[in-house]
């Protein structure tokens, strides 16, 4: 399963959600009609286990700002759309588009180490978000207690090996 997004909230009193997709386009989620709600393993404090992924098929779904106002076939209440608050929503990895070569999925490249080029540990990838210019990775430094925003750029990234799940980087451990 690939996180896709997640449930922020009821929207009104009918079942409806209010989703926060996390797809380079904001209506990217909505080219699939089916989604697997749960909550993915990694997201979760140790010793918690996952709850299994369940499916759902999109009734119908709006863009509100910027986010996603979905109502989903057997959500028809607010208590019902309750329950699924804070869930992440996911979708097979088979039904996603097959990826060129340099290109990947932010869920991919999350929790992927990254080293510059001095072959320094920078951290750990926490995140991926887009600005109007590129994306950024949001690099967690757990020994030094920091957080790093480095853009996805060519002059940045020299590599990422999926294999390995390291991401090679130009940039110097001094900078913040």
């Amino acid at each position: 399963m690939v996180v896709m997004g997640r449930v922020v909230a009821p929207y009104g009193i009918l079942g409806w959600l209010k989703i926060q997709p996390s797809t380079e386009l904001l209506d990217g989620l909505l080219d699939y009609d089916r989604w697997w709600l749960g909550r993915a393993e990694e997201t979760l404090k140790p010793g918690l286990k996952a709850a299994p992924w369940r499916e759902y098929k999109v009734e119908t779904a709006k863009i509100h700002a910027d986010f996603l106002i979905v109502k989903l076939v057997g959500v028809n209440d607010r208590e019902a759309a309750m329950a699924l608050k804070s869930q992440h929503i996911a979708v097979p990895r088979d039904a996603l588009p097959a990826l060129s070569e340099d290109e990947y999925y932010w869920s991919d490249l999350i929790g992927m180490q990254v080293v510059n080029l001095q072959q320094q540990a920078l951290g750990q990838i926490q995140d991926v978000f887009a600005t109007g210019a590129n994306d950024v990775l949001v690099v967690e430094d757990s020994t030094h207690k920091k957080q790093r925003l480095l853009p996805f750029v060519a002059q940045t990234v020299i590599e990422v090996n999926t294999t390995t799940g390291v991401v090679t980087v130009d940039w110097l451990a001094e900078w913040d």
